[in-house]
């Protein structure tokens, strides 16, 4: 399986086949609303308004799996985002993406880009010492840790790279502006 076998589910209950974006450059992120790391879509809206022209697409999928912090309705988080940060990407249905109900996609995509550490500083410390209460092995599981974990499609459907939350969005933005 590649990719593109793989389908989303947009807020209305319509299927999104990857397929879709065959030759195209994809981000795709796990995102909430009530997060420390939800001032990313800033980031995430100016990458795409730079980039989408050229072939790039961001796939939203709002997830309330850490700490609930992705409450309320699809529709409450589609005109949180909007309204807070004027986002025009295409943004999918709540999903989980670990455990027994994770999308498919998930699985897949931590089966080709599994964790790579939180790297350093205080919001990187912080995650790894709340991960340690819940997870003595989390550094050796491919799961997703938390909100805002981004993975890397390039044009030819592999996945090329995954950033943690804790990446600052400027390196996210310097390698999607590298690839595109």
């Amino acid at each position: 399986m590649n990719i593109y076998d793989y389908s989303v589910t947009a807020p209305d209950g319509t299927q999104v086949p990857l397929s879709d974006f065959k030759g195209k450059v994809m981000l795709i992120v796990n995102t909430a609303t009530g997060c420390g790391f939800t001032p990313h879509y800033k980031s995430l809206e100016r990458m795409y308004e730079q980039h989408h022209d050229k072939g790039f697409e961001i796939i939203d999928i709002p997830c309330n799996q850490f700490k609930g912090q992705a409450p309320g309705t699809d529709e409450e988080i589609h005109q949180f985002c909007t309204l807070k940060y004027n986002t025009q990407f295409p943004q999918m249905k709540k999903s989980d993406v670990n455990g027994p109900n994770a999308l498919p996609l998930y699985g897949y995509l931590k089966s080709q880009q599994g964790f790579g550490g939180f790297g350093s500083g205080v919001k990187a410390m912080a995650m790894n010492a709340m991960l340690k209460k819940s997870d003595k092995d989390y550094e050796n599981n491919p799961d997703i840790k938390w909100n805002f974990t981004k993975f890397v499609v390039d044009r030819q459907g592999n996945v090329i790279k995954r950033f943690e939350p804790t990446v600052k969005m400027d390196k996210v933005e310097e390698y999607i502006a590298g690839i595109m």
